[in-house]
């Protein structure tokens, strides 16, 4: 074996050795793209849910608030009858 012969391996050797550096390199930066863009996704998806969370609890307070008022009226006009359907 020659030294150009050497010289021509090693250039093919390093030649592949850097289109698998390039290659592993492109698919970590895909992969990494990929699971940002999943984080920001899952981010807003759980902003909107806690968002929604926020708007039932509201409504859920209101109506408890509500349901007390209805019960004081029903007391106040027929005790008896609503104690009845308490028990």
């Amino acid at each position: 074996m020659t030294p150009n012969d050497l010289l021509t391996y090693a250039g093919t050797a390093a030649t592949t050795v850097a289109a698998f550096v390039l290659v592993r390199a492109s698919w970590q930066t895909q992969t990494t793209r990929v699971w940002r863009e999943e984080a920001e996704a899952q981010r807003t998806r759980a902003d909107r849910l806690q968002s929604d969370m926020d708007e039932i609890k509201a409504r859920l307070t209101r109506i408890e608030a509500e349901n007390q008022r209805l019960i004081q009226l029903l007391t106040a006009l027929d005790p008896e009858r609503v104690a009845a359907h308490r028990a």
